[in-house]
């Protein structure tokens, strides 16, 4: 029976886990809600693919998104190059 809790306790563990790892709250995500959920829909929050479709829609995204796609992750000093 030890067993079983363990087991049980361990699946609850992995789902909450996995859950708090998609929800993410960094500046891209934060900065970019909107615009991921217009320019973006159905990828998600917090993956590579997002992130490549922003970059891809630089242009269109809000002023806030953009800054953080400059300041963040590959874009890092990239301020200001086109």
């Amino acid at each position: 029976m030890a067993r079983f809790y363990v087991a049980v306790s361990s699946a609850v563990l992995a789902v909450v886990i996995n859950s708090g790892a998609m929800a993410q709250t960094g500046p891209v995500a934060t900065a970019c809600k909107d615009d991921i959920a217009k320019y973006c829909a159905g990828l998600g929050h917090g993956n590579r693919q997002t992130r490549s479709c922003l970059e891809a829609n630089v242009e269109k995204v809000s002023a806030s998104c953009k800054s953080a796609l400059e300041t963040t992750g590959g874009g890092r000093g990239r301020q200001g190059r086109q």
